[in-house]
């Protein structure tokens, strides 16, 4: 079954942060690690991850940098800066709330729980 878009349009930058607080990747790298962390789940296409990317870079939370891969082909890594660290702690703190609201009222709510 595929996910609905509009569940992962809200999450992807967040997911691109986390990919790369483990260290620095280039495009495609990141849309295969995604998939091997999620089960395969989240599919991202190159014409999501790079608007997401430059949107990120422009507003300095990545920075990148060419390196010469095996091949002798140049990629484009991408690296989190420090802003972007903090960024990552707000959007995974903003998930957690959004998560535990969608718990509650999945699982009828704290007053369901004899919690209010």
């Amino acid at each position: 079954m595929k996910l609905d878009k509009g569940l992962m349009a809200g999450s992807g930058a967040m997911l691109v942060l986390k990919l790369l607080e483990s260290g620095d990747m280039y495009g495609y790298q990141m849309i295969e690690e995604l998939s091997r962390r999620s089960n395969q789940v989240f599919q991202m296409q190159e014409g999501t991850l790079y608007p997401i990317l430059h949107g990120l870079e422009k507003d300095k939370y990545l920075s990148s940098y060419q390196q010469q891969a095996p091949t002798g082909r140049m990629r484009k890594y991408y690296k989190l800066t420090k802003k972007g660290r903090q960024l990552l702690a707000e959007k995974q703190a903003e998930w957690a709330r959004f998560h535990q609201g969608v718990q509650d009222v999945l699982s009828g709510g704290a007053d369901a729980l004899g919690l209010a």
